[in-house]
């Protein structure tokens, strides 16, 4: 399993202990295991049944299968209708329509963890189509619009885990 990222450990301090966290997109669960291993609990939510059913009985962990793409928002149905985090946790992942849903989790003074592959990254592999890649300073104007109070940003290459183009952005909901 690939190591946690550098920047959501970095920001993990900013929750709440014992907080409520939303992982999403979470693939392997590598931020979900991190998340409930410091005491929160963890709503771990992929597409990927596979990966969802390795979180299956992991404690703090509640896994769901779900499509974050379809045309029904899940957040929005009887599960979570209503449902807000004090964090929320997304790496790897860009599905631009459901970015202003996504801030919209965020309890009062609840806090977005956000990293992603930009523009310059087909350089380096995939994801490599402009669909999936943010444009320079697009998660600043993102959290802008939806409210949220910007932290930390960083854009540009990396090394870890492997050499890509990256955006990466911390934000609170105050």
């Amino acid at each position: 399993m690939i190591a946690p990222s550098p920047w959501v450990k970095h920001h993990l301090p900013r929750l709440a202990p014992g907080s409520r966290v939303l992982d999403l997109a979470c693939g392997s669960g590598r931020h979900a295991r991190l998340l409930a291993a410091a005491g929160h609990q963890v709503v771990a939510v992929d597409r990927d049944f596979a990966a969802i059913s390795e979180l299956q009985g992991v404690a703090g962990i509640s896994a769901r299968q779900l499509d974050l793409e379809g045309d029904e928002w899940p957040f929005a149905g009887e599960h979570f209708a209503g449902e807000h985090f004090a964090g929320v946790i997304v790496t790897n992942y860009l599905w631009r329509p459901r970015l202003p849903e996504i801030c919209a989790l965020l309890d009062k003074f609840g806090v977005l963890i956000y990293e992603t592959f930009m523009v310059g990254n087909e350089v380096y592999g995939k994801p490599s189509n402009p669909e999936f890649l943010l444009r320079s300073g697009e998660l600043r104007a993102v959290i802008r619009a939806a409210g949220l109070s910007e932290i930390a940003f960083e854009e540009g290459y990396t090394d870890f885990p492997k050499a890509a183009m990256r955006q990466a952005i911390c934000a609170v909901r105050e």
